[in-house]
């Protein structure tokens, strides 16, 4: 029993130690999962967090709308000058929006769900792979023809609805990771006894 709860307790900190790291998140909207090494006056180190023992990248601050770091805090480069790629209403519009109408999520959170109840590390794929790519159109439900056809709504829409699906997914791996962690313990404690 004691070394069975060792290996667990080795596992979910192995788990913990792999998900730990820094995100990057450009002006046009994209997550570089990194480890930042410097944030310079002009300029951001880093190293991607797949290939910690890879090349160092640099990137222009200009080019860098946050970095969320892996204690919890932030930093959020908005304050500079910068040209907008869109209009800014029309583009927080699509964002609002997509928050009500978005519910095209279900099917990669319930296939991440159902195959990590069969295995967490297996559910890891349908996670990454899920969560990595952008909404399909026919799943993003515009609640307005003519907001959809205007590119400013529409990259706030699809940019807001890929956060909720990649929130959804991983929110339901680790729904399916404490359901098995609890059924081990279950099972465990009947052993012992």
């Amino acid at each position: 029993m004691k070394k069975t709860t060792i290996t667990l307790v080795t596992c979910f900190c192995c788990i913990g130690v792999c998900f730990s790291q820094d995100v990057i998140t450009t002006t046009n909207g994209e997550d570089i999962q990194a480890k930042i090494l410097k944030v310079g006056t002009d300029e951001i180190e880093y190293k991607k967090s797949d290939n910690p023992d890879g090349p160092v990248f640099t990137m222009s601050k200009s080019e860098v709308r946050s970095i969320v770091y892996e204690n919890g805090t932030q930093d959020v480069f908005g304050d500079r000058p910068q040209q907008p790629r869109f209009s800014n209403d029309l583009f927080m519009k699509g964002q609002a929006d997509a928050m009500v109408h978005y519910q095209g999520y279900t099917g990669a959170g319930t296939g991440t769900l159902l195959v990590a109840l069969v295995s967490p590390l297996a559910g890891l794929v349908p996670a990454i792979a899920c969560s990595s790519t952008p909404p399909k159109d026919q799943n993003l439900t515009f609640p307005s023809p003519e907001l959809r056809s205007r590119p400013e709504y529409y990259e706030g829409y699809k940019m807001q609805a890929k956060k909720i699906k990649k929130g959804k997914v991983w929110k339901n791996w680790g729904i399916a990771l404490g359901i098995n962690f609890m059924a081990v313990l279950i099972i465990m404690s009947g052993q012992s006894n």
